[in-house]
């Protein structure tokens, strides 16, 4: 699923996704988890502010995002 990420650009011109919208809802970054490059590729996994974990990956030759998985968080009781 393609989504728009607003991202935050460090020092060393990585893009750090610091928001992002699924349709009209925006679902801000609580918590990066981790990050890792594949070969034409970049992935971050996050949580929102929905409580959902995400991994997002950014398609470096098309300058685009889209959602690789999305992870409910655990129910309680």
């Amino acid at each position: 699923m393609k989504v728009r990420v607003v991202c935050y650009e460090g020092y060393r011109a990585e893009e750090t996704p610091r928001a992002f919208l699924l349709g009209e809802r925006r679902v801000e970054v609580v918590r990066v988890l981790d990050r890792w490059r594949g070969e034409d590729h970049e992935y971050v996994k996050l949580v929102g502010s929905d409580g959902v974990r995400y991994i997002l990956r950014y398609d470096r030759s098309r300058d685009e995002w889209e959602i690789r998985m999305m992870e409910s968080p655990p129910s309680t009781g």
